[in-house]
């Protein structure tokens, strides 16, 4: 840990290179690296009309249709499904079946170096992901204390193959990110609403997997990135329990080497999140309240209400995915 608190600071007293900048683009996947400007990310999110709030969320049965492979690599894990589970509700214990609708962000940059003089291990730690977004806070987390692992009524969400975060090389994390700007009142307000029913929380805390993929499963993701180059590396962080709002997401860094350029390294990013669809369906009481009518779930999360702020994940799902992406282009480049 002090090694990897070491390359941290080295990381952050390094001069500024680089400074990306997203531009928007209709399609990543098949876009030649040869295209892409210096210090610029090739950024969609297939938000074809961002005035409408749902623009971009992909119902998760539809995703998996449409966009298989995207489905096989981008969710929690390759068997992943809609969760399944008893509720009980005024003593009453019934089975339920949760929709989930996606978010996904694609993003492709150039750094300017070869990809065997990029270490991901640098970047495949707490101290880092706290560089990239101050605003989380991050602590360790015993794998037997994951949330899934450790409650029978989380038992849905556990993997198939192996438990969270027990994969060679991995860490494992506890996360918390409180509301900012005028969130938290909004959410006092829309709590008075709520007549013993569950309360929105102030805050998002999660549970995930950090880790750099060892080569059999980094191999892969050509089909994702169908760039006719074999992966030099790939990193992500695989969340894998969310207090709320969420069910999953999935940080994931692919990197391959430029044909024509042997020095530069071509990064393709993704962002995916699972979102719960009930949350998303919460209008007519928010509607019906003058005040809180800019704080329908689906405005917040995808940043289109004035109750938005920041640059984190209180300013919507699309400034954060945007920031994040860049955050970690820039970290690459002046590494």
């Amino acid at each position: 840990m002090l090694a990897a608190a070491f390359a941290a600071s080295t990381l952050a007293a390094s001069p500024a290179l680089a400074e990306y900048r997203t531009k928007d683009v209709p399609a990543v996947t098949g876009l030649d690296p040869a295209t892409i400007a210096p210090n610029t990310i090739a950024f969609t999110d297939h938000r074809d009309n961002p005035a409408s709030p749902e623009s971009g969320l992909v119902p998760f049965t539809e995703w998996g249709k449409r966009s298989p492979a995207q489905k096989a690599l981008l969710a929690p894990h390759p068997a992943y499904a809609e969760p399944d589970y008893v509720q009980t509700v005024n003593g009453v214990a019934k089975p339920r079946h949760e929709v989930l609708k996606v978010y996904v962000a694609e993003a492709r940059f150039i750094v300017p170096r070869s990809a065997d003089r990029i270490d991901l291990k640098r970047f495949a730690t707490i101290p880092f992901l706290s560089r990239m977004d101050p605003a989380i806070k991050h602590k360790a987390l015993s794998p037997a204390d994951a949330t899934p692992t450790k409650d029978p009524a989380a038992a849905f969400a556990r993997r198939p193959d192996r438990p969270w975060c027990e994969a060679p090389d991995t860490t494992c994390i506890e996360s918390r990110y409180d509301l900012e700007g005028k969130l938290p009142l909004g959410v006092k307000l829309a709590n008075k609403l709520e007549d013993g029913g569950k309360k929105i929380a102030e805050f998002v805390s999660f549970q995930s997997e950090l880790r750099v993929l060892p080569p059999d499963e980094a191999g892969q993701l050509v089909q994702l990135t169908r760039i006719e180059a074999p992966v030099a590396g790939a990193m992500e962080q695989n969340i894998f329990w969310v207090n709320q709002i969420l069910r999953f997401g999935k940080f994931l860094a692919v990197m391959q080497p430029v044909g024509s350029d042997p020095n530069k390294t071509v990064v393709t990013a993704y962002m995916t999140l699972g979102i719960k669809a009930d949350v998303l369906d919460r209008k007519k009481e928010y509607e019906r309240v003058p005040v809180l009518r800019n704080l329908l779930p689906a405005q917040v999360l995808m940043g289109n209400s004035s109750f938005n702020t920041g640059t984190s994940i209180s300013a919507g799902l699309p400034t954060y995915a945007r920031n994040r992406i860049a955050a970690f282009a820039d970290a690459l480049a002046k590494e």
